[in-house]
């Protein structure tokens, strides 16, 4: 590595005009090259012992600014370099040695992984750099084989289907064996999620074995007097907290897992990117900005993911102005931040956790669970089936095949299970179609002003989650109280919610009535709703809809109503919801057409989850032969919680009474 940055170090020398390797009077080719290859190994030198350091220091440094301080500290590294060079001829300009250390850390980087490719001792040595070798020191490793989980956020069964069908993902299709020339590794399956299909409530459910008393991706409690966001630090951890406390478990990763990339733990005792634990005080116990910052102690991996982080936002502008120019339809804003938070999504967060689970495997640790959210990044802003999605399942087809090669180097046999937490349901949002939010339907309903510019609706994509845990930042946007005197009216892709907070309790449709007369008929005559969910003195429970429809929660499975059109199982995800404490005095869901599977989201994406309606809520999972088939008597499997008990059940075959199962379902489900 060295001789190739020597002869990258000659190469640039002699191109660009700030940079030189001999005195003004000019030296022999000899001496140039004794300059070049002193230069190169004084700078190889620096990156190796200084770099770690100074990335260590730089940890309250905003990661979106991480990628210029990466160049700038290795051009720094390089003029360091040259100074103390013992001919005393290197010579760079300030600006020029940023481009030249930028250079040969990519070259040496991409020879490197050429090289690594070809020689399998050499490709297991450059992955064990990612171990976390002082654990395997004390702690031997396993025979019994390993789980890891990676969950490609956002893709729903159909997504990844059509991709495998059209040639996008090459190494799932050799799983699935669709050429029928190879026998097949794995299994697809599709579940399906509870009402609120986010993966606030999924992953929750996956990785904690509880969903309960999460209604939506954000709601109002109103005995706290505060609005709960699931991509919010504070709000993760707490609902960590109540999960583990329902269970009486810490979770499915508690004996020797590790969490990646995730809005929750799992009980892991090795975390990185995990947002329920961004805002603690740094230390053994907290791990998630260290594990973030660890993959960019090599410098190679820090000018190779910043190069790619630029050229992603250079691709999201393309894209978006192409977009625009060409009339698309539906379309949302992309500018201000977006371009960034995406790059983030796709290049940062990709390559930190990819990296992560490497490093897991061959430390060879039991229980892995990673996310990879750049697939509902990119759909939420793009559409699920647009031509920029599909290019970002090419890109996590190469990131599934990178972690298999890695298990083929791992000191124990691992299972890889592939899922995922929820679809997407492409469709006008609700403000585009109608020229209004549902903030505004709700206050002309309850005979309040309107403003006259129809506002915006935050986005809760999941990538902002990845960003705040590399941030230890909350989100303080959300979180503050709410005027008594007004309703406060959230939105979870097309799901609602409408709380009274000046009513301490849960309000019933006759209290409604009686305050506000218009305003349940406005919601549920409104051609972009589906129904709603309210409480009732009477029968506990109604589901609303127009023309009148009001149907007791009892009577759904003779009487649908509404819900004929959300298919299987929309029933029983209602009833479930409204049983939560904190579900909200009224539950909008958006309209549904069956036919092309669009809803109306509340948000501003025309890529939607949070409700009922079409492929959001079927997602997949894709597991071994090896293991268990996932439901033994052939039905779907219903819920993030029993997606928990399979996951469970397959660390219980691979590892035996190690792993704890004592987690009790009535509890759970009381």
């Amino acid at each position: 590595m060295w001789a190739v940055s020597t002869l990258t170090m000659l190469v640039l020398a002699g191109l660009l005009p700030d940079f030189r390797l001999q005195s003004p009077d000019g030296d022999s080719a000899t001496r140039i090259a004794v300059t070049a290859a002193c230069g190169a190994g004084a700078f190889g030198l620096l990156s190796a012992l200084a770099w770690p350091v100074l990335v260590r220091m730089l940890l309250l440094v905003p990661a979106l600014f991480l990628g210029l301080l990466v160049f700038f500290l290795n051009g720094s590294l390089l003029l360091l370099a040259l100074r103390v060079n013992p001919s005393g001829r290197g010579e760079v300009a300030p600006e020029t040695a940023v481009i030249v250390a930028a250079v040969m850390s990519a070259v040496a980087s991409a020879t490197g992984g050429a090289l690594a490719v070809r020689d399998d001792d050499a490709y297991r040595r450059r992955l064990l750099r990612l171990a976390d070798r002082r654990r395997r020191a004390t702690l031997p490793c396993a025979s019994t084989p390993g789980l890891v989980c990676v969950q490609l956020d956002g893709v729903g069964h159909d997504v990844l289907t059509a991709a495998v069908r059209d040639g996008l993902m090459p190494t799932v299709a050799r799983w699935l064996a669709t050429d029928g020339i190879i026998p097949p590794t794995h299994r697809l399956t599709s579940w399906r999620t509870d009402w609120s299909s986010q993966t606030g409530a999924s992953q929750l459910g996956i990785l904690h074995g509880s969903t309960f008393d999460v209604p939506a991706f954000r709601w109002y409690e109103k005995d706290r007097g505060e609005v709960m966001v699931c991509n919010r630090p504070t709000s993760a951890a707490e609902l960590q907290r109540r999960a583990m406390a329902r269970t009486g478990e810490s979770g499915l990763l508690a004996v020797d897992g590790a969490s990646r990339g995730n809005l929750f733990s799992g009980g892991a005792g090795e975390q990185a990117l995990v947002l329920s634990i961004a805002t603690r005080r740094r230390g053994r116990e907290n791990r998630s900005r260290a594990g973030y910052f660890a993959y960019f102690s090599d410098p190679a991996n820090a000018v190779r993911t910043a190069l790619s982080f630029f050229a992603e936002i250079g691709r999201e502008i393309g894209q978006s102005t192409r977009a625009r120019f060409a009339g698309q339809h539906p379309r949302v804003g992309r500018g201000g931040l977006y371009p960034f938070v995406r790059a983030f999504a796709t290049v940062v967060e990709r390559d930190v956790v990819v990296a992560a689970v490497m490093g897991d495997l061959l430390a060879g640790r039991t229980a892995v669970y990673a996310d990879l959210v750049a697939y509902d990044e990119v759909a939420h802003h793009s559409g699920p089936d647009s031509r920029d999605a599909r290019k970002v399942l090419r890109r996590l087809d190469r990131s599934l095949a990178l972690i298999e090669k890695a298990a083929e180097h791992a000191p124990r046999p691992y299972r890889l299970v592939v899922l995922s937490d929820h679809g997407q349901s492409p469709g006008e949002t609700f403000r585009s179609r109608y020229g209004l939010t549902l903030t505004d339907l709700v206050r002309a309903g309850s005979g309040l002003p309107v403003p006259r510019g129809a506002g915006r609706t935050p986005s809760g994509a999941e990538a902002r989650a990845a960003v705040r845990a590399a941030l230890g930042r909350a989100d303080g946007s959300e979180g503050g109280p709410a005027p008594r005197s007004e309703p406060v009216v959230l939105a979870s892709g097309n799901l609602g919610l409408v709380s009274f907070p000046d009513v301490p309790h849960r309000m019933t449709k006759e209290e409604i009535d009686a305050r506000h007369p218009a305003l349940l008929p406005t919601l549920a005559n409104h051609p972009g709703i589906g129904f709603l969910l309210v409480r009732s003195a009477g029968h506990d429970g109604v589901v609303l809809g127009p023309c009148g429809t009001e149907i007791p929660l009892a009577e759904l499975d003779e009487r649908p109503g509404p819900l004929a059109r959300f298919g299987p199982g929309a029933a029983d995800a209602v009833r479930r919801a409204h049983a939560f404490p904190h579900t909200a005095d009224i539950m909008v869901n958006s309209w549904h057409d069956p036919a092309s599977g669009q809803v109306h989201a509340f948000e501003e994406q025309i890529g939607s989850h949070g409700g009922l309606g079409g492929a959001q809520s079927r997602p997949f999972l894709l597991s071994p032969l090896t293991l268990s088939v996932p439901e033994e008597d052939g039905e779907a499997l219903s819920g993030a919680e029993r997606v928990h008990d399979v996951l469970r059940r397959w660390l219980s075959e691979l590892n035996g009474p190690e792993v704890p199962l004592d987690v009790d379902p009535e509890r759970r489900a009381a």
